[in-house]
């Protein structure tokens, strides 16, 4: 029982560590819960799609990946450029702000519009992937027989991050209310994804 709380509490601090990050997927998140759109939707989305991840990063998917050269040359261009290409609009977004109305300025309630971005911000981002199919999934499998338990503290992580960032971001509105303060998170996401679009491409 003290090896699987080990191994558990180990998954969930990595998992938090790596989930703790100025991003896309984060500030997706805190502005749909600063406009109270689409919240639970959203939450369940993001914690979803990363239990599902990080299963076939313990499953082994992600060494069966890194084993290809040619496959993680893919992934790091793919990624480096996805990367780029959202620092980009976070860019544009400190330079034209748009208030807290929505990504790119779209109108506030549209739970479908608010689903497929938050999707797209997921699954298309490959960056997601190399957080919990590679990177979580090579940390699992030094847990040996423990590596699932480990597993499930990372996504124990990844739900009650993103369930605290959404539904906690309320608390936060009268802040972020303010255009000011969401070009400076704009600012740190793009130099954020500017690094890390850099260094995957550099390392393909």
């Amino acid at each position: 029982m003290t090896n699987a709380l080990t191994a558990a509490a180990a998954g969930f601090g990595t998992g938090l560590s790596l989930i703790v990050a100025i991003g896309a997927q984060n500030a997706f998140v805190l502005r749909q819960g600063v406009r109270r759109d689409a919240v639970l939707a959203v939450v369940g989305i993001c914690a979803l799609s990363d239990a599902v991840l990080i299963a076939l990063g313990v499953a082994g998917v992600g060494a069966v990946v890194a084993a290809r050269p040619g496959a993680m040359t893919v992934v790091g261009w793919v990624g480096g450029v996805f990367l780029l290409g959202y620092a980009a609009l976070a860019a544009r977004r400190v330079l034209r702000p748009a208030g807290v109305l929505g990504v790119d300025g779209e109108a506030a309630g549209s739970r479908r519009r608010a689903v497929l971005t938050c999707l797209a911000l997921t699954w298309l981002n490959p960056h997601v992937y190399l957080d919990t199919v590679l990177l979580l999934g090579s940390v699992a499998a030094d847990r040996g027989p423990l590596r699932w338990t480990f597993g499930l503290g990372a996504a124990l992580a990844s739900l009650c991050w993103f369930a605290a960032l959404g539904f906690g971001a309320r608390g936060l509105g009268r802040f972020l209310a303010r255009p000011a303060a969401w070009r400076i998170l704009d600012a740190l996401v793009a130099a954020t994804m500017t690094v890390l679009g850099v260094t995957l491409i550099a390392g393909a």
